[in-house]
């Protein structure tokens, strides 16, 4: 099985051209921010406020890096659960948000809104934040810096490995694995 390269921002092209289970390596920028950050944001929407940043073609990686050692660009960067990010979503897949990275399971309003919006959800592989932060070239703190670790950051990715999980088209690696499995198990 080859590897799809995809260069960001994510385009209605770019999005439709990815199935569920395909590797793909991401080449470009994206937003880091977890919990805390997707708070904030969500507050200012309610508050009908200006965010800081601008969603439209952009891809949010749920991560809350480590500290950088002296000589590297950024410490350990593996994904967050992204369940955790699941209030959230629909509502910044509504404003232009593309694509999501984390690992996990989505609920079912947030794959219902990655079809509605023509959007992606990639997984990482969790617990392997040292060799991700390698793929990492640059990272500058765009937003509320006061949350440490959970600050908004702009990554600069190079052949960073995913695996799409939720495509645009209702697809679920997840699903499709347990559907497989229990089709062997009668």
């Amino acid at each position: 099985m080859g590897q799809k390269i995809v260069t960001l921002p994510l385009t209605d092209e770019k999005v439709q051209d990815l199935k569920a289970g395909d590797r793909v390596l991401l080449n470009g920028d994206v937003y880091a921010a977890r919990d805390a950050a997707h708070k904030r944001l969500m507050d200012r929407i309610e508050a009908n406020e200006e965010l800081p940043i601008n969603l439209e073609g952009e891809v949010i990686y749920y991560v809350g890096p480590t500290p950088a050692k002296p000589g590297q660009v950024i410490g350990s960067a593996g994904p967050t659960t992204s369940g955790r990010m699941d209030r959230y979503t629909p509502k910044l897949l509504s404003l232009g948000l593309k694509g999501m990275i984390g690992k996990g399971y989505r609920n079912e309003e947030v794959k219902a809104a990655i079809q509605k919006y023509n959007a992606i959800y990639f997984g990482a592989i969790g617990g392997s934040g040292a060799l991700l932060s390698k793929k990492i070239q640059a990272e500058t703190v765009v937003a509320y810096e006061d949350l440490g670790p959970e600050a908004v950051r702009r990554l600069t990715i190079k052949d960073f490995p995913v695996t799409v999980i939720n495509d645009c088209y209702g697809n679920d690696l997840y699903q499709q694995g347990s559907d497989a499995y229990k089709g062997r198990q009668t």
